[in-house]
């Protein structure tokens, strides 16, 4: 399943001594209609059982691909959040340049951004090596963390990282595939209107509470700094989150 990210959240609205809000989500990505709507479906369960007044879009699209923000239907007096979990080595959103220029049309109160730790850019050796070794290190944590008959750990494998691990080799960068792709997203977010929120203890402390669920979590490292936290593997950096508000909501 997806969206596993969000019950915490979930729950931590639920909780609000103002009372839940009511939420709507829209679920966007290349992949099947039918595999977002179970999504929704099984998030919709989730906030139910919570109480919470919950609605789910699913728009099986790249978002850089949307000819405008028409396909949000957005409403006055919303405050609007936005989470991408950037992938590396498949195009998961579309033109760089267009999904900065919705990103700056719908004015996100919060926009969320998780990244690999893995370049895409350099020579092809350069390439190699650091996904060679990247990947690796990932094989190693779910092997340490999850059993190899264990579905989420399938699914982790067979369904988004050998699709990755795939597009090692045919990845080609802006040159090859012909589209304006950013070499580092948070310098073109700092460049267009974007101010970057420092994560803040609360987050840390949360962070190490599910790091800690997993047995293996003394292998896990998590590092706050640069307004940014870092998930690590032995001693390798694998994903950095950050948060970014819009200029024009840091004037509101």
């Amino acid at each position: 399943m997806q969206g596993l990210q969000w019950p915490a959240l979930f729950h931590i609205l639920a909780t609000r001594i103002e009372g839940p809000p009511h939420v709507r989500m829209t679920g966007m990505g290349p992949g099947s209609a039918e595999l977002l709507a179970e999504t929704g479906k099984q998030l919709s369960v989730f906030a139910k059982r919570l109480g919470m007044s919950f609605e789910f879009h699913p728009l099986a699209r790249k978002i850089g691909e949307l000819p405008d923000v028409s396909s949000f239907s957005l409403r006055r007096g919303e405050a609007l959040a936005v989470h991408w979990l950037q992938h590396s080595l498949y195009d998961a959103t579309g033109p760089d340049r267009n999904t900065m220029r919705l990103l700056q049309a719908i004015h996100p109160k919060i926009f969320t951004l998780v990244q690999q730790n893995l370049s895409h850019i350099g020579s092809f050796l350069d390439r190699f090596v650091s996904s060679l070794h990247y990947y690796s290190t990932l094989f190693d944590s779910l092997g340490a963390s999850l059993p190899w008959d264990d579905p989420a750990r399938h699914i982790v494998e067979h369904s988004l990282m050998h699709r990755e691990i795939g597009n090692i080799m045919a990845i080609g960068g802006p040159a090859r595939s012909g589209e304006d792709k950013f070499g580092e997203w948070r310098s073109e977010l700092r460049r267009n209107g974007f101010g970057q929120v420092p994560m803040s203890g609360n987050s840390m402390a949360q962070a190490r509470l599910i790091v800690d669920m997993f047995a293996p979590a003394n292998g896990y490292s998590l590092v706050r700094g640069d307004g940014t936290l870092r998930l690590g593997w032995k001693e390798t950096s694998l994903y950095t989150a950050s948060a970014w508000t819009s200029e024009l909501q840091q004037m509101m």
